[in-house]
């Protein structure tokens, strides 16, 4: 009985996984980071996200980004997303 649901646990986490792309896969929340250095408004894997050393961005606070706190990066359902406030 072990084994078999052992095996079921690794079908549906190995779907899971495979519906959603490599680089948005994730299992907590800090597994995200920004998918651009300035005004990002996707998330990726923190494997995945970009070398920001020595990048600038400007202070703007762009709307539909995580800029100034509007947003934050969460894992929904094993995907990296970015969460607007409202």
């Amino acid at each position: 009985m072990f084994k078999k649901l052992s095996l079921f646990l690794v079908v549906v986490t190995l779907f899971i996984f495979s519906c959603t792309p490599v680089e948005k896969q994730c299992v907590v929340d800090a597994d995200c980071a920004p998918a651009a250095c300035c005004h990002a408004d996707t998330a990726v894997n923190e494997q995945y996200a970009p070398s920001c050393n020595g990048i600038l961005c400007t202070m703007e606070c762009r709307p539909g980004t995580i800029d100034c706190g509007q947003g934050s990066l969460k894992c929904v359902d094993n995907e990296c997303i970015v969460v607007l406030k409202e």
